[in-house]
């Protein structure tokens, strides 16, 4: 069933009212999910490319290779491409992650130095 959106929303209010964050808080935080978005974004486009990438050879060996057309069926075919695309998202995405955190913490070093 679940929780009705009124008491969620009354839940998540009060949950909210007792927590203030800094201002150094929030900025972090806001670092994070930026940090996260641009992963997602560049995961997406290189799981884009690599199913692309990885779908064109699987598919043209399968009508032109024997071994391949009497041995890979189409949930094969699919388990190759999905892979690579699925490889491709979350190697690309954890380090753009770990590359945006890198420097988000250069950048709060310096400014430490600094103040």
């Amino acid at each position: 069933m679940g929780i009705p959106s009124e008491m969620r929303d009354i839940w998540v209010k009060h949950r909210e009212a007792l927590v203030i964050a800094s201002p150094t808080e929030e900025q972090k935080v806001l670092n994070a999910r930026h940090c996260t978005q641009e992963g997602v974004r560049a995961g997406f486009k290189a799981a884009s490319i690599a199913c692309v990438a990885s779908a064109l050879p699987t598919l043209a060996a399968v009508r032109m290779i024997p071994w391949a057309k009497a041995n890979l069926n189409y949930t094969a075919q699919a388990l190759i491409i999905s892979a690579a695309s699925i490889a491709a998202y979350f190697i690309t995405a954890d380090k753009t992650i770990l590359e945006c955190a890198r420097r988000n913490a250069q950048v709060e070093e310096a400014l430490r130095r600094h103040s």
